[in-house]
């Protein structure tokens, strides 16, 4: 009888074990739940994705006539009531329809344990838009009243090339908090030059809109400067932010409990009306520039020697559209060798818009002496505060080359054609003052020392030209011998110092650079220590001396700057060295 007790005993426990995992197992679930299933076209969905298990690979089905403007948000909760524990996780999506119907929202799953769970599908009908009401407790309500993102122009009548600031302001005001802010779309600003100023941190001010209170924050800054004319259109601004509406509850400290709505709100379109230029008094030489600008030519040396140089700067500083206009170009006389300009800017974009410096430096290279002048050029501008254009000339200058070759076809010396009389041979002979007899008796052709002078010159003229040629070929060995070591002694010349710190890596490679620069200022009369690498290679080119040469020469200046600053172990100055004297003796072949 104690043996059966204990089988029920055991039977009965194994069945209420098996029914209790039954039960867990079927409690499992996971569904979708929308806020609402009939909204209008101007409305928002909510759709909650619920579980009761914690589960991973969550995957969201495809939300096709809709547009997300908000999520995916996760909550999770877990508690424990009276000895019986409560779970939910939840994945939140805010949508926007697209169009009117009935729209059905496909599965989502999720793996649980092992499992893969999926959702019913929702079907949701969307209408055409419906007015909201003016209902102070309604929620979209509350929010349209008390949020406003607006986009405020500093001209909206600006003229061609004229800068503008655009701000957009978000303003809110209570009883309503707003967090999570998102740009949903971004105005890609067609037709201007745009450039966006930086905010380094969001902050909140008070601000008046439509003459009430309100929080300000500063959402973005923009500079634009229009390129054409007529009516551009400034795309909206659209932000999706999660709202926070007080509710009658408080929570355990006494603050009011916060409901999260998720909206979007937008700038709207704006129309810029962008004025052409008067063309009364338009200068022949306007290009575009628009400000208040000073303007000038400089010079780095008036008085010098020929072949050396000097920078001659065309510069504009002032307020407008620095970056959007070219400087007008200096004229040379043509016996002043002119380079391409480089081009320099020192611009700050404020939000009152571009402001600083550009500038054209020119190289110029007297061949001869004399005095040469750098005519006068001028630079026209349209003044948008004052409505005219504007004029600035600068200064004739004159440049003295006081050493150096004199120029024989200068252009600025006046030359005379002086007429010389001169007497046609045919017109007059003069009179014979000696007489000049021959004798009558004529001798055979053959018979002449004129005829084996003739016959014979042929072969003495053989013989002198293979000497010469033997002569020749002997002396072009000799000569380039001889240039070549001339050239390996200029080479060390310029290297001896080096050589002497051809241990000491760091010493050698700048003595080495040095060198190479005195070398090119020896041979050429110009400092290049200054100049760019591109520019040195165009200088050695404009000298008849081969790219490929040029180019090593400068990879030998990059190489020392690189080398002042690597681990010994990685260089090697004895090859260094011999190299340097290998560029220079080929440079100095061609120069």
């Amino acid at each position: 009888m104690l043996k059966i007790g204990k089988m029920r005993i055991i039977g009965f426990l194994l069945i209420c074990f098996i029914f209790s995992s039954v039960n867990l197992i079927a409690q499992v679930t996971f569904e979708a739940k929308v806020s609402k299933n009939k909204l209008g076209l101007n409305e928002r969905l909510r759709i909650d994705f619920v579980m009761n298990e914690n589960g991973d690979d969550f995957t969201p089905p495809d939300f096709k006539g809709f547009s997300v403007v908000g999520g995916p948000n996760q909550s999770v909760s877990n508690s424990w009531i009276n000895g019986k524990r409560s779970f939910s996780k939840t994945y939140s999506y805010f949508l926007s329809p697209q169009l009117k119907g009935k729209i059905r929202i496909p599965q989502a799953s999720v793996t649980i344990s092992g499992e893969i769970y999926k959702t019913s599908p929702v079907i949701v009908e969307v209408t055409s838009a419906v007015e909201k009401p003016n209902d102070p407790n309604n929620i979209d309500y509350i929010a349209d009243e008390n949020i406003h993102l607006v986009a405020e122009i500093s001209n909206p009548r600006p003229y061609l090339n004229e800068g503008i600031t655009v701000l957009y302001k978000l303003y809110y005001r209570n009883p309503i908090t707003i967090s999570d802010v998102q740009e949903l779309e971004s105005p890609k600003f067609s037709d201007f030059w745009s450039h966006i100023i930086k905010i380094p941190r969001i902050t909140v001010e008070r601000g008046t809109y439509r003459n009430e209170s309100y929080n300000e924050v500063v959402w973005r800054k923009v500079v634009l400067y229009p390129q054409k004319t007529g009516k551009l259109l400034l795309e909206p601004l659209s932000l999706n932010l999660s709202v926070g509406l007080p509710t009658q509850k408080r929570d355990f400290f006494g603050s009011k409990i916060y409901r999260q709505v998720q909206k979007t709100i937008t700038s709207g379109k704006k129309v810029i009306n962008v004025r052409d230029f008067p063309e009364e008094n338009k200068p022949d030489n306007f290009n575009g520039a628009v400000g208040q600008f000073e303007f000038d030519v400089i010079l780095s040396k008036k008085s010098l020697k020929a072949s050396e140089s000097f920078q001659a700067k065309v510069k504009v500083n002032g307020k407008g559209n620095l970056k959007l206009f070219k400087l007008p170009k200096i004229i040379v006389p043509n016996t002043l060798e002119l380079y391409e300009p480089e081009y320099k800017e020192n611009v700050k974009i404020l939000l009152s818009g571009m402001k600083g410096s550009i500038e054209d430096s020119y190289t110029i290279v007297p061949q001869f002496q004399g005095k040469y002048p750098i005519p006068s050029i001028s630079f026209s501008f349209f003044d948008p505060v004052k409505k005219e254009y504007k004029t600035l000339n600068s200064y004739e200058l004159i440049v003295d080359v006081f050493e150096g070759p004199s120029n024989l076809n200068d252009s600025n010396k006046i030359s005379k054609n002086e007429k010389i009389d001169a007497i046609i041979d045919n017109s007059f002979k003069f009179i014979e003052l000696s007489t000049k007899f021959s004798t009558i008796e004529k001798k055979q052709f053959w018979n002449t020392s004129f005829f084996w002078l003739l016959f014979c010159l042929p072969i003495i003229l053989l013989v002198v030209l293979i000497i010469l040629k033997e002569i020749f070929l002997n002396s072009e060995k000799d000569k380039k011998s001889l240039t070549q070591r001339r050239n390996e002694r200029l080479a060390r010349k310029f290297l001896s110092s080096a050589k002497k710190e051809i241990n000491n890596y760091q010493n050698f490679y700048d003595v080495l650079e040095r060198a190479l620069h005195n070398y090119l200022k020896a041979k050429l009369l110009i400092e290049t220590t200054e100049f760019s690498k591109h520019k040195i290679i165009n200088l050695l080119v404009k000298k008849n001396v081969d790219s490929k040469y040029a180019k090593e020469y400068v990879d030998l200046l990059e190489n020392c700057e690189i080398a002042r600053y690597s681990k010994e172990s990685n260089i090697n100055t004895e090859s260094d060295y011999e190299n340097a004297i290998e560029i220079i003796s080929k440079i100095d072949k061609q120069l």
